[in-house]
């Protein structure tokens, strides 16, 4: 992999997780528990408002996971193993690393 191609990576990789700790703390809110008063949120509007924060804990526990494997890769980078698989040691393809720059390891090695 050249030079250029690492630096379009590691700059990716940056305003990923730029991206992700601004989405971490717009969510915030959605976060909160549902209110249990009635009288103020009929019982169907409530369970979509759960359902809805129940998503948002989704999300956000995907977004706090794929923080964590970024600076993985970034030591990747700075160690010249960016887009070798840990596992076997083989090149990851191009086209998965576009999917999500923090894979890895190769295709074989992921299943």
């Amino acid at each position: 992999m050249d030079r250029s191609t690492i630096d379009s990576f590691h700059q990716a990789l940056v305003a990923l997780q730029i991206e992700l700790e601004e989405l971490e703390l717009l969510s915030k809110d959605t976060l909160k528990p549902v209110a249990l008063d009635q009288s103020m949120v009929g019982r169907l509007s409530r369970m979509d408002a759960m359902q809805g924060a129940e998503m948002a804990r989704e999300a956000s526990r995907r977004r706090k996971l794929q923080l964590a494997r970024i600076p993985s890769a970034l030591a990747r980078i700075d160690s010249g193993d960016f887009g070798r698989c840990v596992e076997c040691d083989e090149l990851i393809i191009l086209g998965r690393l576009r999917i999500d720059p923090t894979y890895s390891c190769c295709v074989k090695c992921a299943t």
